[in-house]
């Protein structure tokens, strides 16, 4: 049975100390996540191209621990995301095996809008219990 949970988070990237490789950002991402979703996060991010001009990328893995619709534990969210002349596309999974606690067996997909500065989130995902 698939479920349907939404919300808003917050977020705060930081730079992180040790040298990245030639064109590419390394970031540290820590989130916290209002909602049906009751949870903090942090996680590492890596992006490389120019969004001032509209070409860019980045790759993102996240842990989140919290409660989802009542159910207590942990996952991994997996990020990829691209942004050129065509416009921004984006994909953030739960990794497949990254459940813990009463998320064990979570599989689903994150879609993430930003309105007036606001992030929000929709996360479709299933549990193998229900």
């Amino acid at each position: 049975m698939s479920h349907h949970a939404e919300g808003t988070f917050e977020v705060k990237m930081q730079p992180v100390a040790e040298p990245a490789l030639a064109g590419i950002s390394r970031m540290s991402m820590n989130k916290q996540y209002r909602g049906s979703l009751e949870a903090t996060a942090h996680g590492v991010f890596l992006s490389a191209g120019d969004p001032s001009l509209g070409e860019a990328g980045y790759v993102a893995m996240e842990q989140v621990t919290g409660t989802l619709d009542g159910h207590s534990g942990g996952f991994m969210l997996q990020h990829f995301a691209t942004m050129d002349r065509t416009g921004q596309h984006m994909q953030v999974r739960v990794v497949p095996g990254s459940g813990t606690g009463a998320l064990t067996g979570l599989a689903g997909e994150l879609t993430v809008t930003i309105i007036e500065k606001q992030h929000r989130y929709t996360l479709e995902y299933t549990l193998p219990t229900e």
